[in-house]
């Protein structure tokens, strides 16, 4: 505890009593290593010349690695004609290799898949592995809450949250600002819960972590929702955008977007809680979003997702690129962990939002290429 510390570091904090002891431990020839999700006590450790780790156990592939639930992949011509009645099986389909080789195409369960003609590429179709062999997307022409799908992965997107819930109770989105993914989440949400007649859900659930959040949401006055409303201002955001787009008409008054709004939240119909109250519930017949859940942790992820009742549909959202979490990075959020860990189940779909499918806007789409 006597060790010195570099100027500016002070001696009182937590971190740096830990750091003391092992430089202490160090300096009388221990085998010392410290392992830490803390970037900040690894940099610490480094300065002062002791060695630091990361855990790695919860550690998933490096992004470019990941799985990304999306695929392209060639057919021969004449299959493409009675693909949308019959699919096409798995072994027709191929890849090129580096070297410009043909390569059976591999395929992963709830695989989204675009297949181009073996004979012109622009000539493609969408679709999703399931069994053995690829189908064609069954709600490709559906406009959720009148919103249309504006690329492939929208498509796919479209596809994955509008399955019900006893197909595919899980689904997992990952992709950069301004992909459409919260928006499109709430779209589908809305159309299974006010516009179908037969309501699949009886709500909307919403929670959005952030780091201090999820530790304590503190002993300021007000109750839960006052203290959650200024994380939920992008839900807000998007609800405007898709209650506007609803109504087909010019445009709705501030005054009337917010009645629209406070509507759905003072019935029920939509509602947010904190993610801290999560534990030891069982959530039923809820279409569950989980926004910004890059922030989560792979321990927070797997208790959300183990709470998950008959019914219920959850949606993990969130861009692994833009942790605010100060202990997660690329490899160790819970967004990738239940992404990795989650392949190939069959109660599970997934797809990772290119960049260029960006529609927020021009500088936006911009922007998530060239940062």
């Amino acid at each position: 505890m006597d060790v010195p510390l570099p100027d500016g570091m002070l001696p009182e904090s937590r971190d740096n009593r830990i750091l003391k002891v092992c430089k202490g431990l160090c300096g009388q020839g221990e085998s010392v290593i410290l392992v830490t999700r803390d970037i900040v006590a690894r940099i610490k450790a480094q300065m002062m010349e002791i060695p630091a780790e990361d855990f790695t156990t919860d550690q998933v592939p490096a992004p470019p690695s990941q799985y990304t639930g999306r695929a392209e992949v060639y057919a021969p011509d004449g299959t493409l004609s009675s693909f949308k009645k019959k699919g096409i099986p798995a072994e027709l389909l191929y890849t090129v290799d580096d070297g410009g080789r043909s390569v059976p195409a591999e395929f992963i369960e709830n695989q989204f898949v675009l297949i181009r003609s073996d004979t012109s590429e622009k000539k493609t179709v969408l679709g999703r592995f399931h069994g053995k062999k690829v189908t064609a997307l069954a709600y490709g022409n559906t406009r959720p809450f009148g919103v249309k799908a504006r690329n492939a992965g929208q498509q796919f997107l479209q596809e994955a949250l509008m399955l019900p819930a006893e197909e595919a109770p899980l689904v997992i989105v990952k992709g950069s600002a301004g992909t459409a993914k919260t928006f499109y989440a709430l779209a589908v949400g809305l159309e299974k819960t006010v516009e179908q007649e037969q309501k699949e859900y009886r709500k909307l659930l919403i929670c959005r972590p952030n780091a201090q959040f999820d530790q304590d949401i503190g002993f300021l006055p007000g109750s839960e929702q006052e203290k959650i409303s200024p994380l939920l201002r992008p839900i807000i955001d998007n609800l405007e955008i898709l209650l506007n787009h609803e109504t087909h008409e010019s445009g709705l008054s501030e005054e009337e977007l917010r009645g629209r709004i406070d509507y759905l939240f003072s019935t029920g119909i939509i509602s947010a809680e904190a993610m801290n109250f999560m534990r030891g519930r069982s959530i039923t017949d809820t279409w569950l979003i989980i926004d910004e859940a890059q922030n989560l942790t792979p321990r927070q992820v797997k208790g959300i997702i183990t709470r998950v009742g008959k019914g219920t549909k959850v949606i993990l959202l969130g861009d692994p690129a833009q942790i605010d979490h100060p202990h997660l990075d690329e490899r160790t959020n819970g967004l990738s962990y239940a992404a990795e860990r989650m392949k190939g189940s069959p109660l599970s779909v997934q797809l990772t939002m290119l960049s260029d499918e960006c529609v927020r806007s021009n500088l936006a789409l911009d922007a998530a290429q060239r940062m």
